[in-house]
């Protein structure tokens, strides 16, 4: 069930839709050293779920400005300062007094992206991405495959107009790419050269993270704030926006980067924030598609207390459940180089007891500096897809799918620009942009 079918031949219109994907790739490729399967179609979703994904735009944008509502009043001594103190767990004084700024006040990402897993359920999110790669390569796809014919979420130019919209009224626009993320630079630099043809009336620059120049009125930060130390401009880029001299998406506020929010949004005592920020509305449809998540505190329970919904005492009892109890996932929640592509996430269901248990007390430990979360594990359900092989014949592949929709967000308004789609053999639990994945827009079925 989960090995890829016989290949076959390519029909002639797959042939010419090979030869397009090929000659249309800008001459620099859109990743350094990076590959993927391609395939003759896109990943087609229904126009119910085309609506639903219009509408989660809204939904994670109030979210992420609770978020940050929350941290403030928690700093102001309005809602408890244990919140404040956990976000700002292993980051330097230096930049949490940044992040603190009022010049920043209120201010939020105007790039989201959801890593969306389709269960039988409906989607479930797993990461809320808000310096995501894959901009590029989706606004690429967007054009090829809306050429070819298909109907593609955001149309052929969605990518482009929702990136430009958020430097809307500046006349000059420029992309930071740090060194940790050079792999992403190709297809930065095919979005620049997009951006400058179709929006010449700004002046669009790709920077490296040693530029000490004159800067753009608008930037745009493609690095982490834990890889700072690396970003030999960072200082001289942060005093200019402190003084109001430029702008900066998105802001410098790494308590708004942690994945511990999944955890918050699920806590008791916090649930009347939720709902006054959210609505009631807002959030029980947020309910339906954030996992349950716990913080992994070694601050032991009282002996009359419990972990919600595992239903045990302490972590000793969460480290001694049956592999089969252990559908959850161990994610370091974020100000660290482990936080990218699934390399500080660990599936109990996949470890040895011994290696649950490993695992789960090195999560306890980094608790002061690097703080964990817990989360319900849920696996995409199983799909096919067909991709051209290395021999240019077509293979179905039995895989599972994650949805990454790109939201833009101008002046308070929220454009769903586009969708990749992620498809991975069907074995893998973990799923990310390996080299074997298939790499696809995410398309409409025509009724």
């Amino acid at each position: 069930m989960n090995a890829p079918s016989p290949s076959r031949l390519a029909s002639l219109e797959e042939q010419k839709i090979y030869q397009t994907l090929q000659t249309s790739m800008p001459e620099q490729g859109l990743f350094d050293q990076k590959t993927w399967r391609q395939s003759p179609a896109p990943f087609l979703i229904s126009k119910e779920l085309q609506k639903k994904l219009e509408k989660l735009g809204d939904r994670l944008h109030a979210f992420n400005k609770a978020c940050d509502l929350l941290y403030r009043q928690s700093v102001e001594g309005k809602q408890p300062s244990w919140i404040a103190s956990l976000l700002d767990r292993g980051k330097p004084p230096e930049l949490i007094e940044l992040a603190r700024s009022k010049i920043f006040r209120g201010v939020t990402a105007s790039v989201i992206r959801p890593d969306l897993l389709l269960t039988k359920d409906g989607f479930v999110i797993c990461e809320l991405d808000q310096i995501p790669g894959g901009i590029g390569l989706t606004s690429w796809l967007q054009k090829i495959y809306t050429g070819l014919g298909y109907s593609i979420l955001g149309g052929p130019q969605g990518m482009l107009h929702g990136f430009q919209s958020i430097f809307k009224g500046n006349q000059e626009g420029d992309i930071l790419v740090s060194e940790e993320s050079a792999t992403y630079r190709p297809e930065m630099l095919y979005l620049i050269e997009e951006l400058q043809q179709y929006f010449p009336e700004i002046r669009w620059r790709l920077l490296s993270t040693n530029y000490q120049k004159k800067w753009a009125s608008r930037v745009y930060r493609f690095f982490e704030l834990f890889d700072i130390a690396n970003v030999e401009c960072a200082a001289d880029l942060f005093v200019r926006i402190c003084s109001g001299e430029i702008s900066m998406t998105p802001p410098p506020k790494p308590q708004l980067e942690e994945k511990l929010w999944f955890a918050l949004f699920w806590m008791k005592p916090l649930e009347d924030f939720w709902i006054r920020n959210l609505t009631e509305r807002g959030w029980e449809q947020l309910k339906e598609i954030i996992p349950y998540s716990w913080i992994l505190d070694p601050m032991p329970l009282p002996p009359h207390a419990v972990y919600p919904r595992l239903e045990v005492q302490s972590w000793k009892g969460v480290s001694n459940l049956s592999q089969q109890e252990r559908n959850l996932v161990i994610k370091i929640s974020g100000f660290d180089a482990r936080a990218w592509g699934s390399r500080g996430v660990a599936l109990g269901s996949d470890l040895s007891k011994k290696e649950w248990q490993e695992v789960l007390q090195v999560a306890l430990d980094e608790y002061e500096t690097h703080p964990h979360l817990l989360q319900r594990f849920h696996r995409s359900t199983l799909t096919t897809q067909p991709y051209f092989s290395r021999s240019r014949e077509i293979t179905e592949m039995p895989a599972r799918v994650r949805l990454t929709p790109y939201y833009f967000v101008s002046e308070e308004k929220v454009t769903l620009g586009g969708g990749l789609a992620t498809l991975c053999s069907a074995d893998k639990k973990l799923l990310h942009g390996m080299t074997d994945a298939i790499l696809t827009p995410v398309g409409i079925i025509k009724s």
